[in-house]
């Protein structure tokens, strides 16, 4: 078996145990391989994607080493220790709900190849969020927004400058997730008599996110940019590229061709840490901070509700329904309207 981090069939022969005990888990891992190449995304889910959950099954299947549980054997009171064992660890609820639906992914596979004939992490959920989902909201004002998206222009103009500020526009704008413009194409881009806008894709959904003509304008503008760098602008081409990969013998599908995940987010923390924006009093920014910018200065503006669930492309209005819950308690707190004093005049 291979390691546990690969996409291929992982090893975890050499795992260490304090006893003489044998992880049993060869027929799983292998329903598990097949389920994250052909099932996940309906076989289109990205390598980060993959990567994550093996890290979480590679984790869990340890822990079964240690206290010398088969997988395949494994009850859903055991699985509850699991949790517990989470909790302890102090993970996030969060956090321990992606390491519960990855397990339970692969016993999912498990069942479909016919090795168990039910799943132990049904019915087991892990701890309820005591934050304030507020709270999780970082985003950027109004206008640290405008000196964002201008941040590019303070160098020469350049290839990379176009597609800088088109990047952090459709982001911090239109609410595009990163896993959305990484996977972009050319050939995404829609142009119609209602406007242009980009088809993106994300885990279960894709929709088409609508450009303010001043992106409109930037799109063009680094597509001809692009060209002129002897750059191949064809549909099949990635709408973001790494400007430092030149593709062997130009072929454009080439994958490295693509500005990962990972290079969008560098970008996006090079701008707001040139500005002094990526830590402050009480926030982190990072590149997802950009989608809750798009959502929450669009409340504020006056969109409605089913505005911006449209356009962030959320399934369920509650969670749309946040960004009305930021900075709108403070500023229409019903009780600064009582009139009620704590001291007399």
């Amino acid at each position: 078996m291979n390691d546990l981090n690969s996409t291929s069939t992982p090893d975890v022969s050499n795992i260490p145990s304090a006893t003489p005990f044998v992880l049993n888990a060869d027929e799983l891992i292998a329903a598990f391989t097949n389920f994250l190449q052909f099932d996940v995304g309906a076989g289109g889910a990205s390598a980060e994607t993959i990567r994550t959950y093996w890290c979480e099954v590679r984790y869990y299947l340890l822990w079964c080493q240690t206290n010398q549980l088969q997988p395949l054997t494994v009850t859903r009171d055991q699985v509850k220790i699991y949790r517990h064992h989470l909790v302890q660890k102090k993970y996030k609820p969060t956090t321990i709900s992606l390491k519960l639906v990855a397990i339970s992914r692969m016993y999912d596979a498990a069942m479909e190849y016919g090795l168990l004939i039910s799943n132990p992490v049904w019915g087991v959920k892990p701890p309820k969020q005591r934050s304030d989902p507020a709270e999780r909201i970082t985003y950027l004002t109004a206008d640290e927004a405008q000196a964002f998206l201008q941040a590019p222009l303070a160098k020469p103009a350049s290839l990379k400058t176009l597609r800088d500020q088109l990047l952090l526009g459709i982001m911090t704008l239109e609410g595009a997730r990163t896993m959305e413009v990484h996977r972009a194409n050319i050939k995404d881009i829609v142009r119609g008599v209602m406007g242009v806008g980009i088809t993106v894709t994300s885990k279960q959904q894709q929709r088409i996110v609508p450009l303010i003509p001043e992106l409109v304008d930037l799109l063009d503008r680094y597509l001809l940019a692009r060209k002129r760098a002897g750059y191949s602008i064809a549909g099949i081409t990635p709408l973001f590229i790494n400007l430092y990969y030149r593709p062997r013998n130009l072929n454009p599908a080439e994958q490295d061709f693509r500005l990962s995940r990972r290079g969008i987010r560098k970008i996006v923390d090079g701008y707001l840490n040139a500005l002094d924006l990526k830590y402050g009093e009480g926030r982190t920014l990072s590149a997802h901070s950009l989608r809750h910018t798009a959502g929450t200065l669009a409340i504020q503006s006056g969109a409605s509700l089913r505005q911006v669930q449209d356009l962030l492309g959320h399934a369920d209005p509650r969670t749309t329904a946040i960004y009305t819950h930021v900075g709108d308690r403070w500023l229409n707190n019903p009780a600064l309207n009582l009139g009620i004093k704590l001291t007399p005049d």
